[in-house]
């Protein structure tokens, strides 16, 4: 199973392409994709949506995971990271709707690292182990990788909305609120 994992952003988005066999994952593609910051902020939210169609396309997943909004302190920087993550999923959505998943920041640390505050040289650390990637691009390389590693992990375990009835256990259901399918 292929999951790429997003980390959206409205100046450049971190990506990860991971491939889940049994119980091991292999790291198969990550980067960075920037975007062109001098033109008008609606052309970009245009480029981010074209750049997402050619990434899926590029890597063929199965399934997507993203991250969830965070609280930031400048409305104008949400409001353009909602934008730019609307422009994302209206552009994965047709090709893998209903295989479109998002999860909170801290759950992705939780998943990967056992700690749902930990540093993001601890998370870069854990990655490193799991996947043998020894060196990012930047923080949403790793951020990427580590939704996507998160994925892996929570897929089957009923944590996803949408999720079979009979696999939701108490645990599961605590956490529901944190992961949304798209």
């Amino acid at each position: 199973m292929f999951i790429l994992g997003i980390d959206p952003g409205s100046q450049k988005s971190g990506y990860a392409l991971i491939e889940v066999v049994g119980h091991k994952i292999h790291h198969k593609d990550s980067g960075v994709i920037r975007y062109d910051l001098k033109g008008d902020f609606f052309d970009r939210l245009h480029e981010i949506h074209m750049k997402a169609l050619e990434l899926v396309s590029l890597t063929s997943p199965i399934e997507i995971a993203l991250e969830s909004l965070i609280y930031v302190k400048s409305p104008t920087a949400i409001i353009k990271l909602s934008q730019a993550r609307g422009a994302m999923i209206s552009a994965f959505v047709q090709t893998h709707k209903g295989r479109i998943f998002e999860y909170s920041p801290n759950l992705v640390k939780s998943s990967v690292s056992g700690h749902g505050h930990a540093s993001k040289e601890s998370i870069q650390k854990m990655i490193s182990l799991l996947t043998g990637v020894k060196s990012f691009e930047t923080d949403d390389e790793s951020d990427a990788l580590a939704i996507a590693i998160c994925h892996a992990i929570n897929r089957n375990k009923g944590l996803v909305s949408g999720a079979s009835k009979k696999r939701k256990g108490s645990y599961a259901k605590s956490l529901e609120h944190k992961v949304k399918r798209v």
